[in-house]
């Protein structure tokens, strides 16, 4: 077999996953359960062994979007339940059904879709209702909740295994919203236990809701991007230490001299100011560094930050390593983890970048060949 000539890397540390699942069970009660989230392809970390490691640590159950992560799942040899956060198309009914998957509903007609075909396989079909209580987007509405029960509970197999919802801000310092957020819940779960409903997995804590207040953790809760070592936004005040479990290396390509007044890369955005040595590297925005980073974000080489400069380019970028030791072609370069006393978390990169971990994740990871140690 010929080996790999790709210059880059992404490694995935399974163990920091479980130190990260870990962090999670140390911040909630012992009787609430976790539900991981792996969807996209576990944040681009890779969905199976993100997977069996978790099952492995003690999740409870895990979360995708979509019908096609889940199923690889069962392929996969993962026991666990499964839920499917983004709910159903008409023609996923029949295999959900088969396969005793959980998706969430938020309306009438899969209600009714899943009620029928669990009719005719003879199945119970588990589903958790998906309520809207200010994120605005996937949801039943907060004051149509009591009319989707009374239309829901006579189906004879339906079985609503809690209410659902997602915090919007919960990473924001300011709780007003979240506040709202978390009254509308409870009140949804106080009109449901009237009419005589107890539902015992009721969940609304993402990440930053599992971090900041155990208020919100009711049955069920549901980390995603802690599980990977990454924050809710890039200046969260985490509780508990994480470990990044994802780290990007890639390759020094060529070695230059140049004098004062040279552009580097396209349009020309940075000239060299002094007599410089520049060093090309082997990742661009086509590995997933974001091109909104260019001129603002750094790199390791040799145990030594060295400044990004110029524009990203698609399979390259530059970097500044006139105060640099000696650099040669070939050197190792790492653009997200750790090298000697330095390190560039995710959070970084997406602080330069002006975006999120999540992104980082997704994008660097699913890009790259990914290695696993345990």
């Amino acid at each position: 077999m010929q080996k790999e000539r790709n210059p880059n890397r992404v490694k995935i540390n399974l163990f920091a996953l479980v130190h990260n699942l870990n962090m999670v069970k140390k911040l909630v009660a012992p009787s609430t359960r976790i539900m991981g989230v792996v969807k996209s392809d576990g944040y681009g970390h890779g969905l199976l062994p993100v997977a069996r490691t978790l099952e492995g640590a003690g999740v409870d159950c895990l979360a995708v979007a979509y019908i096609d992560e889940a199923i690889r799942l069962i392929t996969g040899g993962v026991e666990l339940p499964i839920v499917i956060l983004c709910g159903l198309l008409p023609e996923d009914v029949l295999s959900t059904v088969e396969t005793g998957l959980v998706p969430v509903i938020f309306d009438l007609d899969m209600a009714t879709r899943l009620d029928l075909e669990g009719r005719r396989q003879n199945r119970m079909v588990d589903v958790f209702l998906k309520v809207d209580t200010g994120m605005g987007r996937l949801g039943i509405s907060c004051d149509r909740i009591g009319a989707f029960l009374e239309a829901v509970v006579p189906f004879k197999n339906i079985r609503i295994q809690g209410i659902l919802s997602h915090l919007s801000s919960a990473d924001d310092p300011v709780w007003a919203y979240t506040e709202k957020q978390l009254v509308r819940f409870r009140n949804i779960l106080y009109a449901a236990c009237s009419v005589g409903l107890n539902f015992h997995s009721n969940s609304l804590a993402n990440s930053a809701g599992i971090m900041v207040d155990h208020a919100l953790h009711f049955d069920v809760v549901r980390p995603g991007i802690m599980l990977y070592g990454g924050l809710p936004s890039p200046d969260f005040n985490a509780p508990v230490s994480l470990m990044p479990v994802m780290s990007f290396y890639g390759r020094v390509l060529q070695v230059r001299s140049v004098p004062a007044g040279v552009p580097i890369s396209y349009g020309g955005t940075y000239v060299t100011e002094r007599n410089s040595r520049i060093a090309i590297l082997s990742a661009g925005y086509g590995d997933g560094l974001p091109r909104s980073m260019s001129g603002r974000g750094y790199v390791l080489i040799r145990g030594r930050r060295a400044p990004l400069i110029g524009r990203i380019c698609m399979n390259t970028c530059v970097c500044d390593i006139t105060d640099i030791g000696e650099v040669q072609a070939g050197d190792k370069v790492v653009f997200m983890g750790s090298l000697g006393k330095e390190s560039i978390t995710a959070d970084d990169i997406a602080r330069w970048a002006k975006t999120i971990s999540y992104e980082i994740f997704c994008s660097i990871g699913q890009k790259n060949n990914r290695e696993y140690t345990e």
